[in-house]
């Protein structure tokens, strides 16, 4: 394998938490049980690989949109093939769209918006930063805190969803939070 191509495997490997972050989130509870968010994220870093020489951005933002670009095409594939439908290039789109949003939400959860490169590259890191410590949480923490933070459920409707109790949740988003804490400051 040549250097350039280690230095790709290596430098996308970076990114496949934050993947399978912004991947759990577009997968409705439908889909949850027969697409595996792990795997659509390696058919992206596969593809990524093999099209390296087609990325024309320059830096890790524009890095980061083209790979939410061919995530958004494999969970298009992954919801064609379950319904069966003919390409929905809207969908496809929307499906995109989902994606940004879902990234933006976590930069935003992360920071105040502002319009300086360097702001913006500390961004990007910390929302990379952030998909690695909620990949060390247990399931059932990571999940509460995504339906919480992000898809931002009412705690009666994630109990529904889990199967616990009102306080049973509480308690994981509690631990949660302070787990993920813990890990963000060791990484410092």
């Amino acid at each position: 394998m040549d250097e350039a191509a280690q230095d790709f495997g290596t430098t996308a490997n970076r990114y496949r938490a934050y993947l399978r972050l912004l991947a759990g989130l577009q997968l409705g509870p439908r889909l949850r049980g027969k697409v595996d968010a792990s795997d659509l994220v390696q058919q992206t870093l596969l593809e990524a690989y093999q099209k390296r020489d087609q990325f024309r951005g320059a830096g890790e933002g524009e890095r980061l949109a083209w790979l939410r670009r061919i995530l958004a095409h494999n969970l298009a594939d992954a919801l064609r093939a379950f319904d069966q439908a003919k390409r929905d290039v809207d969908r496809e789109r929307s499906l995109e769209a989902a994606l940004a949003g879902s990234s933006l939400r976590l930069g935003e959860w992360l920071t105040a918006p502002d319009p300086s490169p360097s702001r913006e590259a500390e961004r990007h890191e910390r929302a990379l930063q952030v998909a690695d410590a909620l990949a060390c949480l247990p399931d059932p923490q990571r999940e509460a805190l995504v339906l919480r933070y992000w898809e931002e459920w009412p705690l009666a409707e994630i109990a529904r969803h889990m199967g616990r109790t009102h306080d049973a949740v509480a308690s994981l988003l509690k631990r949660g939070l302070r787990q993920l804490r813990v890990l963000l400051q060791t990484e410092r």
